[in-house]
């Protein structure tokens, strides 16, 4: 490739960080420009519900650090605006275009919003970013009415667990019976039991019916005729993929960004997908294309998208990860591997330890608390779930980019310690 080549991520998180970084580890050597919508660089996306939130982090102490010099042109507080993939042209504000010979596409999501609730007030809040860590924080400090907290994923859970370490009363409202209930019955009971053995009020099986927003409080009328009155409103409904941009542009937009199992861009050559924002089938699950939401998959996708848009569309390997995550409440440690919401059937493989099986097959674990028993379950799941033998893409037009040899780099974010 030569200097005058131009390779652009449009996504300035960790996913386009950790492509960026393996293009230049791979001797890329010429212009990459990152462009990102937050006025920030990279940051520890888990540490907004925890760490920064809580108090003992500051936006700084949690800013990613490249490993390799990027040489990187940033456009940080931009908005990627349309992309037209025939001309290989990224439009950005005010009317400029940014050609690229190759684009990563790594804009992840963007929180669900509930119809109706008062986003206008700044007591109610979503929690993605470290500017909304740090609103919440401001409307926890001005009043010292309950927090609530509207869901019951692993988002929820958290800012729960965060705000009775605080000591803040906190109730969680949700429309399921259960935490985490998509994990099955037996862990969202176990959930359950923990956040009220820590005094966390649970409003399940409800919704809100009516808000009432005053000077001194934010109301909630439940659908189950309760009412709540709350300081500070998190919304923790789950998230969408980042794709609106991307309308018109050819590629095809179902839940993300549809992509060939080596994340490029369905049909097209020299535009590959990497984190939450791209569906793609893992070969070794099936040939079903999906999204994974968790911050190893984002930093192992950013490696292998940029590995593949060096090598080509036609040279391109299938990106076959075995998702691993984990979540921490009160100490405890909940940890999974592999796709548990695959399984059609639960199995207990040990004390804390729960298998998901698809059709008898083992496709996931779920670990409470049992941090070095995971790190055997999780090979014996790789090893029951093999990577099928790698072979190149046939397609049949090739990436404008240049073919370089793929060599090792340092490893990944380990999944045991970065949350």
């Amino acid at each position: 490739m030569t200097g005058q080549d131009r390779i652009v991520v449009a996504g300035a998180g960790v996913a386009g960080l950790r492509a960026a970084e393996r293009l230049r580890e791979l001797g890329f050597d010429g212009e990459l420009v990152i462009v990102g919508d937050e006025p920030r660089r990279p940051y520890h996306r888990p540490a907004v519900s925890k760490a920064v939130l809580g108090g003992s982090a500051r936006a700084a102490d949690v800013t990613l650090r490249s490993y390799v010099e990027l040489d990187a042109r940033w456009r940080l507080g931009t908005q990627a605006t349309r992309l037209e993939a025939d001309r290989h042209v990224l439009h950005l504000p005010g009317g400029e275009e940014l050609r690229y010979d190759g684009l990563v596409v790594a804009t992840g999501v963007v929180p669900r919003h509930l119809p109706g609730a008062p986003r206008h007030d700044p007591r109610v809040r979503v929690l993605r970013t470290i500017e909304d860590a740090l609103a919440v924080r401001r409307a926890l400090v001005a009043s010292d009415k309950p927090a609530v907290v509207l869901g019951t994923g692993l988002i929820a859970c958290e800012f729960a667990a965060s705000m009775r370490q605080l000591g803040r009363d906190v109730s969680m409202v949700g429309r399921s019976s259960a935490p985490l209930l998509r994990y099955g019955p037996a862990l969202a009971v176990t959930v359950t039991d923990l956040h009220r053995r820590y005094r966390a009020k649970l409003a399940l099986g409800t919704e809100v019916r009516h808000w009432i927003t005053t000077g001194g409080a934010v109301g909630l009328h439940l659908a189950n005729g309760k009412l709540l009155v709350a300081g500070c409103v998190v919304l923790a409904l789950g998230s969408v993929p980042s794709v609106d941009w991307l309308r018109g542009s050819g590629l095809v937009l179902e839940d993300g960004v549809l992509c060939e199992s080596t994340l490029f861009a369905a049909g097209v050559a020299d535009v590959v997908v990497a984190g939450d924002v791209a569906r793609w089938p893992n070969l070794r699950f099936d040939k079903v294309p999906r999204r994974v939401e968790h911050w190893i998959n984002a930093v192992e996708s950013g490696r292998a998208a940029a590995e593949n848009l060096l090598l080509g569309r036609d040279q391109a390997l299938p990106f076959t990860p075995l998702p691993r995550a984990w979540s921490g409440q009160y100490q405890v440690r909940l940890q999974m591997a592999g796709l548990p919401s695959l399984g059609d059937d639960t199995v207990r493989l040990a004390d804390g330890i729960t298998g998901y099986l698809r059709a008898g097959r083992l496709v996931g674990i779920c670990g409470w608390d049992r941090p070095r028993e995971m790190i055997e379950w999780t090979a014996e799941l790789a090893r029951r779930l093999p990577v099928p033998a790698a072979r190149p893409s046939r397609a049949s037009r090739t990436s404008r980019v240049s073919r370089l040899p793929v060599r090792s780099g340092p490893p990944g974010d380990a999944w045991l310690v970065a949350g």
